[in-house]
């Protein structure tokens, strides 16, 4: 096997965990360069045994040093559509975290350059983006079932996510606090899932409504809210990282703390989900119910539960083990085989920057949704996306 030479622009503490797993499966990578300002991710690299190379002054220092086998974007969101462009610009392969970009503007700017292909001007080298729970082994394993008839046709999907209160303490004092710098809390936090919906309902959304808003981390209960466990220990103390606010309570967040949302996709698959960032009990579950049978995916716990419509036997029970405190439960390591299986054998990455941008769109369309209190028609959203992809 080569040894990767990668640069980074952005190293933040996902980027630096990504590459951490990268090293764990197998990879052989140097770390040419990075180039960060305040590279929060540099403890995790140390601790994986990872050197983190020269320091740039900016992106575009590092890109001109090159050449890269691997760039990746670990920035904030905000800035992804200029430093995914810029290193798709200088002709290296490019893994960014996701969303892939933060706007409706910059998604439809971002798709009429990939739809003109590696091969022709502009297209640029291929773009990877860390959806990172399609290469999980619980979600392949879904897509599989479902793809092969057992649940007959899909008519509607019930799913959670429900965060643990130190989880949902430090998005509300990370740089995912503020719109301006990582868009929504939906976007950021679910558009793995809304990613996978999509793929499950095998169409776009056409119709949306959304509520949510702010009522875990206010001002307001800033006085009131228990501070500690009942064991005595600190909460919401973990490291905040780049712009971090130092109270959860009293930051300048302006983005949900939860909010739901209801989707008509246009095969008239329907779909609920309900995300909360401050629970005693931990969720995050689809259940997917087919006209021959039922499924329920635990991704917190691994599990998978399947049994048919007309069945009276005990459900089917897989636990998948493997897991984690950040509930990806072995998917980094698993995306770095996927990752390192495509530039090594060709191999189809698991999921592509079009499926990204989707992902991200109906995020965005969620939102507006809930900004409006209307329920919104899609199709004036895919109409442009068709027209910036030439279609």
């Amino acid at each position: 096997m080569k040894t990767y030479r990668i640069g980074v622009i952005g190293l933040g503490q996902r980027i630096a965990h990504v590459l951490a797993a990268m090293v764990e499966v197998g990879w052989r990578l140097e770390v040419a360069g990075q180039a960060d300002p305040a590279p929060v991710g540099a403890p995790i690299l140390a601790q994986a045994g990872i050197p983190m190379g020269r320091d740039f002054e900016s992106p575009e220092a590092l890109l001109a040093a090159g050449p890269y086998d691997l760039v990746m974007v670990g920035s904030p969101n905000h800035l992804h559509f200029a430093h995914i462009n810029a290193a798709l610009d200088a002709g290296w392969p490019v893994f960014a975290e996701k969303p892939i970009v933060r706007t409706e503007e910059e998604s439809l700017a971002l798709a009429a350059r990939l739809a003109k292909g590696p091969e022709t001007q502009g297209g640029g080298p291929p773009l990877f983006i860390g959806l990172v729970m399609r290469s999980m082994p619980i979600v392949r394993e879904v897509i599989r079932r479902l793809d092969a008839g057992e649940l007959g046709e899909l008519v509607s999907v019930d799913a959670t996510e429900h965060l643990p209160a130190e989880h949902g303490g430090y998005l509300a004092r990370n740089w995912r606090r503020r719109q301006a710098w990582g868009g929504s809390y939906l976007l950021d936090k679910v558009c793995h899932d809304f990613d996978i919906f999509g793929r499950l309902a095998g169409a776009r959304p056409a119709k949306i409504a959304s509520f949510g808003g702010r009522r875990i981390f206010t001002a307001e209960r800033a006085e009131t809210a228990p501070r500690t466990w009942d064991t005595g220990e600190a909460a919401y103390m973990f490291d905040p990282g780049w712009m971090g606010a130092n109270d959860a309570f009293q930051s300048d967040m302006d983005v949900t703390d939860h909010q739901s949302a209801l989707i008509e996709y246009e095969n008239h698959v329907r779909l609920s989900f309900h995300a909360n960032s401050h629970v005693g009990l931990p969720e995050r579950r689809w259940y997917l119910a087919g006209t021959e049978g039922a499924l329920i995916a635990d991704l917190v716990r691994n599990r998978l539960m399947v049994r048919r419509a007309l069945s009276r036997a005990k459900p089917e029970r897989i636990d998948f083990g493997e897991r984690t405190e950040d509930a990806h439960n072995g998917a980094d390591q698993a995306m770095a085989r996927d990752l390192l299986a495509t530039l090594e054998t060709g191999a189809a990455f698991p999921v592509t920057p079009f499926d990204s941008l989707e992902a991200g769109l109906t995020v965005m369309a969620i939102d507006r949704a809930m900004e409006t209190g209307e329920m919104l028609d899609c199709r004036p959203m895919w109409a442009r996306y068709d027209a910036a992809l030439g279609r």
